[in-house]
């Protein structure tokens, strides 16, 4: 396992674990064209092959810029990038609006889930053969049979169900549902303690409600089970408790960072978060 502390790594003693591992349409941002930018084929003359497609899916409270820094890392070293945008509906309906974007997609792909797009892309990657690696970022990595809301719960630390500002509303066939946001003045604390104030309350006004069912839907697959995995745990984190984490990962047989950040480590340390993507991807793909 690696640690950082304060932008440094450091090894931390013991040995790096060894890496096993209603439908919505899937809108998306691609960096670079539909298929020839982010097809992996062989280049010309060079007997080598181009980079793996990284696809991003987003969490709760939060939308694709929250992978910015992210992609302008991963862009400058020649990864061919998109951004799935996250309808966070439901692990089952979300998953299936992400595999149009994988179908989509030519040649071998990474998958990156931040948060709750930990539990999307853990179904939607499942039994895909041209995604080689899966990367979870403070993201959750259920089993079969369990649900966001019950992996949060398994250990203490988490602070917030006292932040959320819940909305019900009518559905069009008369049933009612509640989507969740945080409230805008516990946002920053909550959600982005380490990201300077200005941009912090820019992502507050932008967050995207997460339908409360959500976070209690059961998982029905685990693709970290037959997939390479890493995973980046924050250590700061007030969303999913470290505790939390730190068991998922282990679980999961992951190549584990962890780093001193809140649960928007992919604003506060971008670099970081490309590095362990691209390692990933060193590592898979050949």
């Amino acid at each position: 396992m690696v640690s950082i502390k304060g932008g440094r790594r450091r090894l931390m003693t013991g040995a790096v674990a060894t890496a096993t591992a209603g439908l919505a349409l899937g809108a998306f941002a691609l960096s670079g064209t539909a298929n020839g930018a982010t097809e992996s084929t062989e280049v010309a003359g060079t007997g080598k092959h181009a980079k793996p497609t990284v696809i991003l899916e987003h969490g709760a409270f939060a939308d694709g810029s929250s992978w910015n820094g992210v992609i302008a890392d991963l862009r400058a070293d020649g990864y061919p990038v998109v951004a799935a945008a996250n309808p966070l509906r439901g692990p089952a309906s979300d998953a299936a609006a992400l595999r149009t974007v994988l179908d989509h997609v030519k040649g071998p792909k990474i998958v990156v889930g931040h948060s709750y797009g930990g539990n999307v892309i853990s179904e939607a990657a499942t039994d895909d053969p041209e995604v080689k690696a899966l990367v979870y970022v403070a993201a959750f990595l259920p089993a079969p049979g369990e649900s966001a809301l019950e992996l949060t719960n398994k250990y203490p630390g988490s602070t917030l169900p006292g932040t959320l500002d819940p909305v019900t509303y009518q559905q069009a066939d008369g049933t009612t549902a509640t989507d969740l946001y945080i409230r805008q003045d516990k946002f920053h604390h909550q959600f982005a303690a380490d990201v300077p104030t200005g941009q912090a309350a820019l992502m507050a006004a932008e967050q995207r409600p997460i339908a409360q069912a959500a976070l209690e839907e059961k998982a029905t697959t685990a693709a970290w089970k037959t997939l390479p995995s890493w995973d980046i745990v924050t250590t700061e984190d007030l969303n999913i408790p470290p505790a939390v984490q730190r068991f998922m990962a282990k679980r999961a047989h992951a190549h584990t960072t962890e780093v001193a950040a809140s649960h928007s480590v992919a604003v506060s340390h971008p670099h970081l978060v490309a590095a362990v993507i691209e390692r990933a991807a060193r590592a898979t793909v050949r």
